[in-house]
């Protein structure tokens, strides 16, 4: 698997997502974009068209889209508009979305009455057709339509044991993770995960992290307690899962259960967890519930005023991200273009 390098704060004034940027320019992939009726959608398009980040596909009805792109003076020029009531192959997706689901209870009939009304799973079906990359959707759907599609066509990747959700944070000086960069998991997708499947997303997080930010991971498995300073069945939870992955994932750069501030703070972790490797260096915070994660997250961003780019998905055999609610048109962008990197390292 390729790997990208992150230039350290400083190094050319380069924010984390110019990077991402930069690099997906370098090997240009085709993303679908079905969220037409959503203004930031059409802003976003416009963006990453002119700033080359990716090729774009819209679903929907081409005049509307059009009507609405012109009514925000935003430039469509360049971006493919597939209307799947006009499309040539829409017989083709009917039939791979029948063939992938039949066991499931799917008709062709019901396939295609599906393909015509939710543009979350035409965009999902154009994906495993292979005639995109990726996909981005969210801004206006929750997370479970965007990953239910996704779960049950494209499934999860080979070896994968779980689905999870992650944010990149890019904290503006900060001298901790890795120059101010992070891993957050899970912040989106798993609500109280098992002792097993915090492991799993420690595994997981690695990968994305080494992948996308081009660091070493060093992981956090993050509680109320450091090394024993409290006594409860939350804290058992993460020091189990710290036991699983030091047995499964031997290769990782682990420890737990650490608070945040012995994670993070060099000072700090001299007095709470001594000896560590990971505490006062970790870059890969993973969160013991889906409360503390996107709690956690949403601090961060606004309090610390950090750039938060996800929800990302991770383990998904192609990649399809989600978008919060809240999202604005830059974070369409930038979930894009991170979008376009996995499926160059995919």
């Amino acid at each position: 698997m390729a790997e990208i390098r992150l230039k350290a704060k400083g190094e050319g004034n380069m924010a984390y997502i110019d990077i991402m940027k930069e690099k997906a320019r370098s090997d240009r992939k085709t993303i679908v974009l079905p969220e037409t009726t959503d203004k930031r959608t059409l802003i976003a398009a416009a963006h990453i068209i002119k700033e080359k980040i990716a090729d774009i596909i819209m679903i929907g009805n081409e005049e509307k889209i059009l009507d609405g792109a012109s009514w925000l003076e935003v430039e469509l020029d360049g971006v493919k508009i597939v209307d799947p009531e006009k499309c040539d192959k829409l017989d083709d997706y009917v039939n791979l979305l029948y063939e992938t689901r039949k066991n499931k209870g799917m008709t062709p009939e019901l396939a295609r009455e599906t393909l015509l009304k939710d543009y979350l799973t035409f965009g999902v079906i154009m994906v495993k057709a292979n005639d995109a990359d990726g996909m981005v959707a969210g801004a206006n759907h929750a997370t479970a339509d965007t990953l239910r599609p996704a779960l049950q066509i494209l499934k999860t990747a080979p070896g994968i044991k779980l689905v999870s959700g992650f944010f990149i944070m890019d904290v503006p000086d900060c001298e901790f993770g890795e120059g101010g960069t992070f891993l957050f998991a899970d912040c989106g997708l798993n609500q109280d995960p098992t002792a097993e499947e915090l492991a799993a997303i420690a595994d997981s997080s690695a990968k994305s992290f080494k992948s996308l930010v081009g660091a070493k991971p060093i992981i956090a498995m993050l509680s109320h307690s450091t090394k024993g300073s409290a006594k409860h069945a939350l804290v058992d939870k993460v020091t189990e899962a710290t036991r699983i992955a030091h047995e499964q994932y031997p290769h990782l750069c682990l420890d737990g259960e650490l608070q945040a501030d012995a994670a993070l703070v060099p000072q700090v972790a001299k007095t709470k967890s001594p000896g560590s490797e990971v505490a006062g260096k970790a870059n890969v915070l993973i969160f013991p519930n889906l409360d503390c994660g996107n709690i956690g997250y949403k601090l961060v961003q606004r309090l610390a005023k950090a750039e938060a780019y996800g929800p990302i998905l991770q383990g998904i055999a192609k990649p399809v991200n989600d978008l919060s609610r809240g999202c604005s048109w830059e974070d369409i962008v930038g979930v894009v273009a991170l979008t376009a990197v996995q499926a160059q390292l995919s």
